[in-house]
């Protein structure tokens, strides 16, 4: 017998509900071997929309996020 078939007639004895734990304990499984798709920069979301951001901007845009944050509230 192989394992396929030890796993089948494992499974075929238990109730429905443990079935379904062991479906979605294989799913996670196959989850952790399959490749993610890479990340899309997000430079790469903007290409072609013409937009133009410099690390001032960058930099404008932290201080007026947390700029009013006193230090006890980090």
């Amino acid at each position: 017998m192989n394992i396929e078939q030890a796993v089948l007639e494992k499974l075929r004895q238990l109730p429905i509900d443990k079935q379904q734990e062991v479906l979605n304990f294989a799913d996670f499984l196959h989850q952790k071997i399959t490749p993610k798709p890479p990340l899309r920069s997000v430079k790469g979301l903007w290409a072609g929309l013409d937009i133009d951001i410099t690390e001032e901007d960058i930099a404008q845009a932290r201080k007026e996020m947390w700029g009013n944050f006193a230090e006890e509230d980090i």
